[in-house]
């Protein structure tokens, strides 16, 4: 196929993206899964990896690597959405729902916010609601293969109905707050909540 009818391809399927309601407004379709990291990716090693989770929660537990994978596990096929204006359709993941991961350790009526919290001391934060979506979950596997580093290894939450800065690569915690606590993109301009439907890309402190 050349470029060209790729192209052509790709605009049809963009409109019909559009008459589906499956594309935002703002977004372009993408065949690639672009990168887009700030910072480094960190080195992994199972045998010192941990998953913990802590705040307003019943009982602040932590998991190894071969604990954490252990997990059951669910498989769900979504659309990606990205602040940077691109989007793609039908990406394949597999990993631990959050409503099924909150049953081990319990969440406490007190939780209004989510704080992811990942290597480098990076941050994101949603507010409960969002992350009790069904299609939620802490993944560890793309396309039926591990993640790869670029992509957020060893695990990173997905969050399908928000802009993907908020499903976090490279998580280590999960804090559960009653109070909201800005991450890193957040401070620096971003929007606190990120809705591709509403086109929440970027706060007030950028004028929009």
């Amino acid at each position: 196929m050349s470029l060209f009818d790729d192209l052509l391809k790709r605009r049809q399927r963009e409109e019909e993206g559009k008459s589906e309601n499956r594309l935002p407004a703002g977004q372009s379709l993408t065949n690639k899964f672009p990168v887009l990291t700030y910072g480094p990716n960190p080195k992994f090693d199972p045998a010192t990896w941990d998953l913990r989770v802590f705040g307003e929660v019943e009982k602040e537990m932590s998991w190894s690597w071969a604990e954490f994978i252990a997990l059951p596990t669910a498989t769900i096929t979504c659309d990606i959405h990205c602040v940077t204006r691109w989007s793609k359709f039908d990406t394949a993941w597999e990993g631990v729902l959050f409503r099924d991961f909150i049953k081990l350790f319990g969440m406490k009526d007190t939780t209004k916010f989510v704080i992811a919290h990942c290597d480098y001391g990076y941050t994101t934060n949603l507010p409960v609601e969002a992350m009790m979506e069904d299609d939620v979950m802490l993944t560890y596997k793309y396309d039926g293969k591990l993640l790869e580093p670029d992509h957020g290894a060893p695990v990173r939450t997905l969050v399908p109905k928000r802009y993907f800065w908020k499903s976090a690569k490279f998580l280590r915690a999960l804090e559960f707050s009653a109070v909201d606590k800005p991450g890193f993109w957040e401070r620096n301009g971003y929007h606190n909540d990120g809705d591709p439907w509403k086109e929440e890309r970027y706060g007030r402190r950028w004028g929009f």
